[in-house]
């Protein structure tokens, strides 16, 4: 099969979901691909740029639209007014961390890697953008917007991790007798993923429903 980027691109995200992503370096994508490491450096210039080629394709599976106004265009293509105009900034809000957390909990893997590399990507620097602008229009002060979109953020990444964690990671059956009061809190019935993802939209609801008194206060 002919080599690309969009294949290597592939292959890393493979490698990384399987392997984890201290498993990721130009030679075991080289192996993965069956090529020499020298020929992989025609499509991509070196690890770094194939982590921010993996971001850049996360993030294109998470949906901005409802924050985007008619001015912003992505990739050429502008988005109606109507749909910026329907969608106040905590719906938005809740659209896009529902997004990003079905993005990356189909990559958990990737997580740790993503947050401690810097971002070059641009597409990754264009979805912040929108979401800051967003609820700059939803009438937060432009000081707050980046503190409001990384505490929800944080809550999403935590999540996706939460999501793909062990069944029993804290279960019923797994807690010591000793501590009553968590055992009597655990419902049997109710863990693993439908756990989490309870955890993740309850947490989700809690943030947003803070953030809406927050902008309350600051703005009457």
């Amino acid at each position: 099969m002919r080599l690309n980027r969009e294949r290597l691109v592939d292959a890393a995200l493979a490698l990384v979901d399987e392997e984890g992503a201290e498993a990721l370096s130009m030679r075991t994508l080289a192996a993965r691909v069956d090529r020499q490491v020298s020929s992989l450096y025609n499509h991509i210039s070196g690890r770094t740029a194939l982590i921010e080629a993996m971001r850049a394709r996360i993030v294109a599976e998470i949906d901005v639209t409802p924050f985007a106004s008619a001015e912003q265009t992505a990739l050429g293509t502008t988005v109606s007014r109507q749909t910026s105009e329907s969608v106040p900034w905590d719906a938005a809000l809740e659209c896009w961390a529902r997004s990003y957390l079905h993005a990356f909990s189909a990559h958990p893997n990737l997580i740790r890697l993503l947050a401690t590399t810097s971002i070059g990507d641009l597409s990754t620097y264009r979805m912040y953008d929108t979401v800051v602008a967003g609820l700059r229009r939803g009438g937060w002060p432009e000081s707050r917007t980046v503190a409001v979109m990384r505490t929800v953020e944080a809550h999403i990444l935590g999540s996706a991790l939460d999501i793909i964690a062990p069944a029993d990671l804290i279960a019923q059956d797994s807690a010591d007798e000793r501590f009553a009061s968590i055992r009597a809190a655990l419902d049997p019935g109710f863990a693993g993923t439908s756990s989490a993802t309870a955890a993740f939209e309850f947490g989700l609801r809690a943030l947003i429903d803070g953030l809406r008194l927050q902008l309350e206060a600051i703005v009457p």
